[in-house]
């Protein structure tokens, strides 16, 4: 895998990830790694016709997770490149296929990127958490989750979007069925870990929200879905956060 450093800034956490991932995948495209000063931009990953970039700030370049969040998004270029659907099917499509007819209030309607994005996670996830233990991923997504149940802003932002910047209850509930729903998947905690307790605090606070629907939702996803099959499990999500929402005139 040709994978391309800055001139300044950790070397070895994309290094790391990079022997790994190449264990048992590979790109078919070069990666470029962009360190960004703003400590406000999360990880994520650019995919462009002749590379792919992981866009990370310095402040998780140089965090303990930092080897993780660079496998995670080595794990979504993988799916992009593969075509799997999740990476390729359009939210907005999904948006429109799911609520034509009614009008939804900006709030929900940005959160429905969240969720399409927690459906990408799964699948990448499915590749990083079977190439490296899932201990630290575990631990992460609990403080994470503390810290939007507590309703204050995230520590380190990053590719696993567990918290938005006001904490909102609603997409709270759902990001903490995403974080159960990826957990289960890969059989990675008891049944008395304190993921539990968080996400059933963060029930509580969205009673609209049926979290185990979501966590179900989640965590079910079809491992090799066609692209019909994937669309529909978008456009029901975004159908069952939203609800039935107000009759356009």
């Amino acid at each position: 895998m040709d994978i391309r450093l800055p001139e300044s800034g950790p070397a070895g956490p994309f290094l790391g990830a990079a022997e790994l991932f190449e264990t048992e995948h590979d790109l078919g495209l070069p990666v470029h790694v962009r360190v960004r000063d703003d400590p406000d931009e999360r990880t994520w990953a650019g995919h462009y016709d002749d590379r792919h970039v992981l866009n990370i700030s310095r402040q998780a370049a140089t965090s303990a997770m930092a080897r993780e969040l660079a496998l995670h998004e080595l794990s979504h270029m993988a799916r992009y490149e593969e075509r799997h659907p999740s990476h390729h099917q359009s939210t907005r499509e999904a948006i429109y296929l799911a609520l034509a007819g009614k009008r939804v209030e900006s709030r929900k309607l940005s959160h429905v990127y969240q969720l399409a994005n927690h459906m990408k996670d799964i699948y990448a996830d499915d590749i990083t958490l079977s190439l490296a233990p899932g201990e630290k991923l575990v631990t992460f997504l609990e403080s994470r989750l503390a810290v939007a149940v507590a309703d204050r802003p995230p520590a380190v932002p990053t590719g696993w979007r567990l918290a938005s910047s006001n904490a909102d209850p609603e997409i709270t509930a759902v990001n903490a069925a995403f974080a159960l729903a990826l957990v289960e998947r890969h059989g990675l905690i008891e049944d008395d870990h304190r993921l539990y307790d968080l996400a059933h605090a963060a029930a509580d606070d969205a009673p609209e929200v049926e979290i185990e629907q979501f966590i179900d939702a989640f965590g079910s996803l079809d491992d090799d879905p066609s692209k019909s099959e994937y669309r529909k499990a978008l456009v029901d999500v975004t159908q069952a956060y939203v609800g039935d929402g107000v009759q356009a005139d």
